[in-house]
């Protein structure tokens, strides 16, 4: 069985969300390599820091500048039907596949939260999310909160849809970064995650505005890329008199991360939409208390290991932050229900379902 891969996702430099679950596949494939079950990974441009080709693992880069998914890939499939079975990590399926296609979808915000999209990248995600569920032969959800989503907005049959949690690893070695925070002498709340809208991170700032007031000690650090209409919070941080108050660390590595989450008093999680919420998980691992929205897919990742509020409440919020500064023990009680939690998921036990529905969709 030779299984073709769309690589593009995990081939790039700052691997962030889908990327991340697109790599660990990618690694997980590479070790399960034999003569009975082959891959072929396609990419649009030369492989950066993927895993290394070996007899059964091959890249091929296939060249198209645009609409590679919907022109050049497809032209290469049918030139060449040397795959069994195709599958996308995210979202988009090649146009008019000439065999069986898995693809996994990770979330719906763009449904949900259509002005967190420039208009470009909303059409293509309505237009061809639809076209890809459509032809799939089956389809991998992250959680069953984005299942019953796209049961509920696609009309799939619940039959076609397999639920293969994501996975939550992080094998690095901890080292004190070379980079000075201006807040890590207070006790801070942590954010971590891309500055859009959705995210309602103007809610988490509403609420520490708030807080603050009653314990003027504390510090507001948000990590995150910035994504779209992010210039709202800083207008929102200047407006409300929060500029020594509130950091911004944009894009961190993996160790200023891990050393943020040691150093917080705590994580907070404010979506309004997650399809499956892996800072949570990140989180817990690294000893860090979580406060999270009520909404969409957090309670089921999260489980009991997390104290829950309404994300259209900043007064909610206000009351879980007092109560877990207020009770050293639930805050040691949420750490250990944590580093509990993050043992039911591993990017091991994510890539072997995601490969066992591949083959049994190549074999039907």
């Amino acid at each position: 069985m030779i299984i073709g891969v769309d690589g593009n996702e995990a081939n790039v430099e700052r691997r962030v969300g889908v990327s991340v679950y697109a790599l660990n596949l990618l690694k997980y494939f590479k070790k399960k390599a034999d003569r009975e079950t082959q891959f072929k990974v396609f990419l649009r441009n030369p492989p950066k820091d993927l895993p290394e080709e070996s007899n059964y693992y091959k890249y091929e880069v296939v060249k198209g500048k645009f609409l590679w998914s919907q022109i050049f890939l497809p032209l290469r499939l049918y030139k060449k039907k040397n795959i069994d079975v195709f599958f996308s990590p995210a979202h988009y399926l090649p146009r008019f596949c000439p065999v069986p296609a898995v693809v996994t979808i990770h979330d719906l915000s763009f449904l949900y939260f259509p002005e967190d999209f420039l208009q470009k990248d909303l059409y293509q995600l309505k237009n061809w999310t639809e076209y890809s569920l459509k032809q799939a032969k089956k389809v991998i959800a992250v959680s069953k909160t984005t299942k019953k989503d796209i049961v509920k907005s696609y009309q799939l049959p619940e039959e076609k849809i397999e639920v293969v949690y994501n996975g939550y690893e992080k094998n690095i070695k901890y080292q004190i970064p070379n980079i000075k925070y201006e807040h890590i002498d207070h006790p801070y709340i942590l954010y971590v995650g891309t500055l859009q809208p959705r995210k309602n991170i103007s809610g988490l700032i509403d609420a520490f505005e708030k807080f603050k007031k009653l314990h003027s000690e504390f510090k507001l650090t948000i990590a995150g890329k910035k994504g779209w209409l992010y210039d709202k919070i800083f207008d929102q941080v200047a407006e409300m008199g929060l500029e020594d108050d509130v950091y911004f660390a944009d894009f961190v590595t993996d160790n200023q991360l891990m050393f943020l989450y040691k150093n917080a008093f705590c994580f907070v999680m404010p979506s309004l939409y997650e399809g499956f919420g892996i800072p949570l998980l990140e989180a817990m691992s690294f000893d860090c208390p979580v406060i999270a929205s009520f909404s969409s897919s957090l309670p089921e990742i999260g489980a009991d290991a997390c104290l829950y509020f309404d994300p259209k409440n900043p007064l909610d919020l206000v009351e879980k932050i007092k109560l877990l500064n207020d009770n050293p023990k639930l805050k040691s009680e949420l750490i250990a229900k944590g580093k509990k939690r993050i043992k039911e998921f591993s990017w091991n036990k994510c890539a072997e379902q995601t490969l066992e529905v591949i083959k049994q969709t190549a074999i039907k």
